[in-house]
């Protein structure tokens, strides 16, 4: 065999194997976005978040997660967290306020953001983290899994550890529209033709058990939907009279078909528009 067939031959295993990956540099931001194809942890410059106390309606979620949050970066025990239900009530919202208020009180914790589709990946991930001089937050949002998806078995890596176990200076939240993150449909679906019904879904079910907090959001009342916008105003210094704003908002609000914390803030940014009030 000449020198360059094992040249050739030397190259490809470099491709097959990767050299490992660096640390990133977690000085130089407060979150970061797991990319792969290849493998980083992209630095966001600045996140999109709302204030804390701008979260109207889900007080007890938000102070159970804030307190949860500080126990972890205080380097006390805490729980994996899944916040689940009604879409646009803030789920996401809250995690990345929870974070700014945590930082805020001095501790320098970091946020790193997970696809859902790439969970396949996040054992690397997790080693990445495990040597690093931080506590991260490892955050997924809308996760949920159909009938013939595997990616659930990766979760497990997370919220178990297996034989190596979840690095201490990691914590996980994710948000859902489902409890039990499977439509039921397919929960009982699969209950139906199972041999041992009991045991069918036992493994996808189980997922949610193995978060110690479940926090629920569910839909607002008209009155919690019209004190978010008010809030939204007298942070951002927009002018209207309380007759106006409510006359204004339940008209959006219909013709939306809907009322969440998500169509309060389109409202908002849509009135602010017109009021010519910047958001900075």
């Amino acid at each position: 065999m000449n020198d360059e067939t094992l040249t050739r031959i030397a190259e490809a295993l470099e491709r097959m194997a990767p050299a490992p990956l660096a640390s990133p540099d977690f000085d130089g931001a407060e979150a970061f976005v797991w990319h792969v194809s290849p493998d980083r942890l992209a630095p966001v410059a600045r996140v999109s978040r709302v204030d804390l106390d701008l979260l109207v309606g889900i007080d007890r979620s938000r102070d159970t997660l804030l307190k949860n949050t500080l126990q972890f970066a205080e380097g006390l025990p805490a729980n994996n967290a899944l916040l689940w239900g009604a879409r646009g009530m803030g789920k996401s919202s809250i995690v990345k306020a929870v974070h700014a208020a945590v930082r805020a009180q001095g501790h320098d914790l970091k946020l790193v953001e997970l696809q859902r589709e790439d969970l396949p990946t996040v054992g690397r991930l997790l080693n990445l983290l495990r040597d690093a001089p931080y506590r991260f937050v490892l955050f997924c949002d809308d996760l949920s899994f159909s009938h013939d998806d595997q990616h659930y078995k990766s979760l497990k890596a997370v919220l178990d550890g297996g034989v190596e176990g979840r690095p201490d200076n990691v914590v996980f939240y994710a948000t859902s529209n489902r409890r039990h993150l499977m439509p039921r449909d397919m929960i009982e679906n699969e209950r139906s033709s199972a041999i041992n019904p009991g045991e069918a879904v036992e493994e996808k079910v189980s997922l949610s058990d193995r978060f110690g907090l479940w926090l629920g959001f569910h839909p607002c009342s008209q009155d919690e939907y019209l004190e978010m916008i008010r809030g939204y105003c007298d942070a951002h210094g927009v002018e209207i009279s309380d007759d106006d704003l409510r006359a204004e908002a339940i008209e959006w609000q219909a013709t939306r078909g809907s009322r969440s914390g998500r169509v309060a803030w389109q409202f908002f940014t849509d009135l602010a528009g017109r009021k010519g009030v910047a958001l900075g």
